[in-house]
Parts: C-alpha cells; sequence; structure tokens
C-alpha cells in the first residue's frame, strides 16, 4: 500500500489519484478540470498555490507542471458543500494496540467517498480515538450494518491484511427477503457466479459466460411476518457465508435467487437515488460475526454484532 506524503488532517488522510503520462492535457491541472468537471478552474489552481496538491514524494505540483512528471497526485479532500448526515453511532465491541471492531449503523460509509467525508466510520474513529493511523482492514456497504475491524497500528497491520487476503477469516452475514410467491429453494445451498465491476457503474455486472468467481453459501434461518418497516410482509430470514469477497456479492447473489433483500436499492433493479434515507426501512442486510485465529497470539477471536434486522421475523 503506497505511503501517503500528506498526513492525515482531521482524521481524513490525503487522497491518491493516477494521472496518465500522455494525452491530450498540456498539464496535469488541465487533466484534473477535465476529470472532475464541477470543480471551479481557480478553486483548483488556487489549491494549488497553496501546495494543497502534491507529488508521490511530497513535492508541490503546480499549475504548469507538465502531463507526465509524475504518476500519481495527492490531496485532501473538501468537504462535501451539503454533506449529507447520518444520525446514528457506531458503537465499540472491542479495542486494543492492534485492534478496534465497531458495530456500524446502517447509511454510514466505511471511508471517505462521493457526498461523505465526515460523516463516514473511519473518520469518526480516528477522531474520536484521536488515533490518524486508524485503517479500516475490510469494507462494509454504507447500506450493511455491522461488524467492521480497523487496524491501530502500522507495525502490526501487514499480518491482519495477509489474513483476510488469505480467506482466513470466517464472515457471516444475515439477511431478510420478502418471501416469493413461487416458493423457497433447497437450503441450504452454495450459489457461484462470475461478478465484475465496471468503472462508474453503481452496479456490478454478472457474466453467465464466464467461470464463476463468487461463492455464497446460504442457509434458512426461518419465515415469518416481519414487524420491521415492512410490517405485514411476508419475508424469509437467511444466514450467509461469503467465501469470497466480491463486490456486493451478497446482494447479486440473493438477488439471483428471486429474494432481492428488503431495502436494497441496486438489486435486483437499479432504483431512483432518494435526497434522504428512510432511517425506518434500511436495507436488511448485517454482518453478525467475524472469526478468525490471531496472527499474532495464535489465538482464536471472534466479534458479534449487537445489532438485528427490524424486520426479521420473530421466533420463539
Amino acid at each position: 500500500m503506497p505511503v501517503s506524503p500528506r498526513p492525515v488532517r482531521d482524521g481524513v488522510g490525503a487522497t491518491r489519484l493516477r494521472v496518465p503520462t500522455s494525452g491530450p492535457w498540456a498539464t496535469i491541472a488541465d487533466y484534473v478540470l477535465e476529470r472532475f468537471e464541477h470543480i471551479d478552474r481557480q478553486v483548483l489552481h488556487d489549491r494549488i498555490d497553496r501546495g494543497d496538491v502534491v507529488d508521490a514524494h511530497g513535492a508541490a505540483v503546480r499549475r504548469d507542471t507538465p502531463l507526465g512528471a509524475t504518476e500519481f497526485i495527492w490531496y485532501h479532500r473538501e468537504p462535501p458543500a451539503a454533506e449529507r448526515t447520518v444520525p446514528f453511532d457506531e458503537e465499540i465491541l472491542h479495542i486494543d494496540d492492534d485492534l478496534v471492531v465497531i458495530d456500524k449503523p446502517h447509511f454510514l460509509p466505511t471511508t471517505p467517498g462521493g457526498r461523505f467525508l465526515n460523516h463516514t466510520a473511519l473518520v469518526r474513529m480516528r477522531r474520536r480515538l484521536d488515533n490518524p493511523d486508524l485503517v479500516p482492514i475490510h469494507r462494509l456497504d454504507r447500506a450493511t450494518a455491522g461488524v467492521l475491524m480497523f487496524s491501530a497500528r502500522p507495525a502490526t497491520r501487514g499480518a491482519y491484511q495477509s489474513m483476510f487476503e488469505r480467506r482466513e477469516v470466517q464472515k457471516v452475514y444475515e439477511a431478510v427477503s420478502a418471501l416469493p410467491p413461487g416458493g423457497l429453494p433447497a437450503f441450504p445451498l452454495v450459489h457461484r457466479s462470475h461478478i465484475e465491476k465496471f468503472r462508474d457503474n453503481l452496479c456490478v455486472q454478472t457474466r453467465p459466460d464466464r467461470e464463476p468467481n463468487a461463492e455464497t453459501l446460504i442457509e434458512l434461518v426461518g419465515t415469518g411476518t416481519s414487524t420491521g418497516g415492512h410490517a405485514g410482509a411476508e419475508v424469509v430470514h437467511t444466514r450467509l457465508h461469503p467465501r469470497t469477497g466480491r463486490m456486493h456479492q451478497l446482494r447479486v447473489h440473493l438477488a439471483q435467487l428471486g429474494l432481492g433483500i428488503l431495502g436494497d436499492r441496486y438489486y435486483p433493479e437499479l432504483l431512483p437515488e432518494t435526497p434522504q434515507d428512510d432511517p425506518e426501512r434500511p436495507m436488511q442486510l448485517l454482518a453478525t460475526h467475524l472469526r478468525f485465529t490471531d496472527p499474532l497470539t495464535g489465538r482464536p477471536r471472534a466479534f458479534t454484532t449487537r445489532r438485528r434486522l427490524a424486520d426479521a421475523p420473530r421466533r420463539g
């Protein structure tokens, strides 16, 4: 992972942008202005003149720095003009010298992006713990709640990151879907597909002509009637064990089975964006457990959410 030449500022790390080494732009500034059409030319030039845009070595990029002078630039994002607030709090489940584990609420992004900067789990936790070294070891979608783990210090970060890369972490999720009129498939089942993410597309694409690269074990928890935001709906409650970690994998796999998750605005159909989140109807997907053997101590570790899915049918 490249090391940022700029320090974390008020919980916000610098953003890295790859710059083409050739093309129709005379300068790096020209490329940035075309890449981000919403940026005012004078605003960008003012930021450059202040030294806010640097190369990988920390040297300031100038207005006339030619294209090809550096492959990457770094800068701190400006807070969105009207950042959407997330009025739900994360809960700390565990903290030690190496790891911080939180229970993330629905609607809170893991890291800055798009219209979110201050209202992200990463920035909130860096400020809350006064730890600029905090880095998420994995991700949860903004719409997904549950267990999210951070590395607390660089010295041991690699050991935990490698654990995820080698798929040595057992991740468990739960979801609630509308009960399909045609009945349920036979559970438990293993669903596989080929998932690809293309730049500038909000949704991933599935390729039935390609070898599967995503696999999920799906178990039935139960069926019944929702008493949550979809009160009165007949629903099915499933437990999900992803064996791979493709983007939106669980959402896509359930949608392919006719079990699109309640509140999912991406699958099986991309719905128009709404100006505000509906706190009564969050997407019914929850990261319930993380289990692994600690690479530093060799001891088993497990973290469990304290949240529940509001639309899950009552049991007992």
